[in-house]
């Protein structure tokens, strides 16, 4: 989950969860963060996944995830829980969705703009790295808006 992400990611996961009667692990990853442990034999060590900091703006960020999920799983039977993660999105969401057995994994596609584009150029996609290093299905969600279309919804 990203601030601001288009809400059919969640709609959809939460969607998902719901005729599955399956828990919804929602998962930031903050990309400022970094592994706390390292062992080049062993890849990361579980605790790696939480990131080592927790300053006032990965706080606010939380609040705010918790209220958009909690909105969105409002009325429905969902057990659901959110997760703040460090380091790189692809493979924190993969440690993660391992740690949990998740039946799936379920991304976004890349937001439009040229930062993202660059972004995408030198970090890559995190649903291509995904869908291309995991042992277990990745659903791509897109944006409801057409790429080719401009302005709101």
């Amino acid at each position: 989950m990203l601030p601001g992400q288009h809400a059919e990611v969640l709609r959809s996961a939460t969607g998902l969860a719901a005729k599955m009667g399956a828990p919804l692990l929602c998962t930031y990853v903050d990309e400022a963060s970094y592994l706390v442990e390292w062992d080049p034999a062993r890849s990361a060590h579980r605790l790696s996944l939480h990131p080592d900091k927790d300053d006032s703006e990965v706080r606010a960020v939380t609040e705010e995830l918790r209220g958009t999920v909690g909105a969105a799983c409002a009325g429905k039977a969902i057990e659901w829980t959110l997760r703040i993660l460090g380091g790189d999105p692809a493979r924190a969401l993969a440690r993660v969705a391992a740690e949990a057995n998740a039946a799936m994994i379920i991304v976004g596609t890349p937001e439009r703009g040229l930062g993202h584009r660059i972004s995408a150029a030198l970090n890559g996609s995190v649903a291509a790295w995904l869908s291309h290093h995991q042992d277990r299905p990745v659903l791509v969600v897109p944006a409801r808006m057409p790429a080719h279309r401009d302005g709101p919804e």
